[in-house]
């Protein structure tokens, strides 16, 4: 059983186990030795963070560990997720961190680790990392351990592997567009990306003080975003997540283009260009029923994962598919990168629209989507009430009154204590009187 790493590294409230220095500082010795204890060489690993006020804190401790163990740390400082999967395998690192809570509040931090190719760590080797943190070994003599170097350039490394995703010499010029950085990683990376493509760049929240990080700016709140594309008559809007590996899009007309349109825009491109692999994409059980019928109505497969870019990437490589994503927003495009990454779809999606000359606004709008609705239960901790017979016959009762016309997927959060219910159903009355009842009889059980 896992205790401290999740479904996306380690994650929790700042100064709260596990998020605080002293279990940092402890962590960075077990990954330490479990990740160099077969190297013939000096090991180094990289760490990244995004804008959090507690990333100074978390980046001494665990560089604290991993050198008092005997690694040498390359330290990046703010940059995004996808940047530290790019650098860990550019740079030859062993090992690759990123401290970030994604798309949580300021006063969350996370710690993600990355192989030496960039993928994140198997289940075996973070359970072998938990292992080791109850019985840590013996520190190295004191010459042998490690130090820690600055890369200064890392930012302009990583906006070059960018460009270099797109056809030589393909530029934007006269795309209007609107990034709203999210206070968060991509702040300076983002805008910089854009201009360099030719773009003429509208900027939103992009002045990162520590504390504004995804506060009310970024994915998870893209009305901002579309309100300021409508206003300034850009052509697209961009809404990064404040690590940056996730995007929500909109179009000209202010209309949200999610993760789920993207898959398609992105799917039909990479099909029409030849370079689709599988003749499949992948996505998660909260993706849209319209979107599984647009898929097939083109002679492409849609396979499902549970929900996490992490299953999402094991079916992908299990299936050979280059294209998968969620809902959400995160995007892994594997003949570029091998995490979610946003400015990277992006990028694609702006190549779409420049190879296809077409507006957002005119690429897959023919896909018709079921209504969806999510709903969530907060507790006041995690606890498995999937288990629970009585949850498991409301649901069933609510997914008999459906009678086929759509699904119900019912989860606990991978990262917080929170029971999602997500409802989908052929037209919007039906969703709505199953899926607050079903909503309401959970909660009165459990809560």
């Amino acid at each position: 059983m896992r205790r401290y790493f999740g479904t996306d590294g380690v994650r929790g409230t700042v100064n709260k186990t596990p998020m605080t220095a002293e279990f940092a500082l402890t962590l960075g010795r077990a990954a330490g030795h479990v990740l160099t204890r077969h190297l013939q060489h000096k090991p180094h690993i990289l760490i990244g963070k995004d804008t959090r006020l507690s990333g100074y804190m978390i980046e001494s401790a665990l560089c604290a560990g991993l050198t008092a163990q005997g690694m040498n740390v390359l330290l990046v400082g703010p940059i995004p997720t996808p940047a530290v999967a790019y650098l860990t395998r550019s740079l030859r690192a062993d090992a690759g961190v990123m401290l970030s809570a994604s798309h949580n509040p300021a006063g969350d931090n996370g710690i993600k680790f990355f192989a030496a190719d960039g993928f994140k760590l198997p289940d075996a080797t973070e359970l072998a990392i938990e292992t080791c943190i109850d019985d840590l070994p013996p520190l190295p003599p004191a010459l042998e351990i490690g130090k820690a170097f600055r890369i200064d350039d890392a930012r302009g490394r990583y906006i070059e592997f960018l460009k270099g995703s797109l056809p030589k010499r393909m530029r934007f010029d006269g795309i209007k567009v609107v990034i709203d950085s999210a206070n968060g990683a991509a702040y300076d990376v983002a805008p910089r990306l854009l201009r360099e493509l030719g773009c003429e760049v509208i900027r939103m929240y992009d002045e990162p003080n520590g504390y504004n990080i995804n506060h009310e700016c970024g994915s998870t709140y893209p009305e901002h975003m579309m309100q300021k594309v409508i206003e300034t008559g850009a052509d697209i809007g961009l809404a990064l997540d404040g690590d940056a590996d996730r995007l929500i899009a909109c179009d000209g007309n202010g209309q949200l283009v999610d993760g789920d349109r993207v898959i398609a825009i992105l799917a039909e491109h990479a099909q029409r260009s030849g370079v689709l692999s599988g003749g499949a994409v992948v996505t998660t059980l909260m993706s849209n029923m319209g979107l599984e019928r647009y898929l097939a109505d083109r002679d492409l497969v849609m396979h499902r994962a549970a929900v996490g870019d992490r299953y999402v990437l094991e079916m992908m490589r299990e299936k050979g598919c280059n294209i998968g994503g969620e809902q959400s927003g995160h995007m892994i495009l594997l003949d570029h990168n091998t995490t979610g990454d946003g400015l990277m779809t992006a990028l694609q999606l702006l190549s779409a629209m420049s190879e296809q000359a077409k507006p957002l606004a005119d690429m897959a709008s023919d896909m018709v989507l079921f209504p969806q609705k999510l709903w969530n239960i907060v507790m006041s901790e995690r606890k498995d009430v999937l288990a629970d017979k009585q949850v498991q016959g409301l649901i069933a009762e609510a997914e008999a009154r459906l009678q086929g016309n759509g699904r119900i997927n019912v989860r606990m959060s991978g990262t917080e204590p929170k029971l999602r219910i997500m409802v989908e159903a052929a037209d919007e009355s039906l969703m709505l009187d199953v899926g607050e009842p079903l909503t309401q009889a959970i909660s009165a059980h459990i809560c």
